[in-house]
C-alpha cells in the first residue's frame, strides 16, 4: 500500500475549503475543475491529503456510507496490484462495490471493514 487519503462528506464543501484553507490547507483538484457547483475537493498542507464530497454527489451508490455530520468518512487507499488484492480479498470481506475503472482514471473497489467502515482501495492504472 502507497497511501492513506481520508475522504470526508460534507454538507456545504465550500465553506469546508474556506475553513480548511483558515488552517494553511491548498486546494489542488477539484471537481468540476471551475464553478461553485463543487461535488468534490482535494486539499493538501505538507505531507497531508485530505478530500471532501458532498452527500449528494454519491447518490445510491454506496448506501453503506452514513448521511450524518461528524464521522462519516471513505478512507480511500492507494496501492499497487491492485487486481491481485482484490482476488486475495474478494472473498474474506464485504464487497460493497466491485472492482471497476472509474470515470477519473483509477481503477478501485469498495469494501465494508468490521466496524463497518468503508475502505476504498485504487490503483492509477
Amino acid at each position: 500500500m502507497e497511501s492513506l487519503s481520508p475522504n470526508f462528506f460534507v454538507k456545504d464543501i465550500n465553506a469546508t475549503i474556506n475553513f480548511y484553507k483558515l488552517l494553511g490547507f491548498t486546494t489542488i483538484a477539484t471537481v468540476p475543475e471551475t464553478g461553485d457547483n463543487l461535488v468534490w475537493a482535494m486539499m493538501m498542507k505538507g505531507n497531508v491529503t485530505v478530500m471532501f464530497q458532498t452527500f449528494e454527489s454519491l447518490a445510491d451508490e454506496l448506501p453503506n456510507i452514513s448521511r450524518t455530520d461528524g464521522g462519516s468518512l471513505l478512507l480511500y487507499i492507494k496501492l499497487s496490484g491492485i487486481r491481485a488484492f482484490f482476488e486475495e480479498v474478494k472473498d474474506k470481506v464485504t464487497i460493497l462495490k466491485g472492482l471497476e475503472k472509474t470515470f477519473y482514471g483509477a481503477t478501485e473497489f469498495a469494501i465494508l471493514d468490521n466496524n463497518n467502515y468503508v475502505l476504498t482501495f485504487a490503483e492509477d492504472e
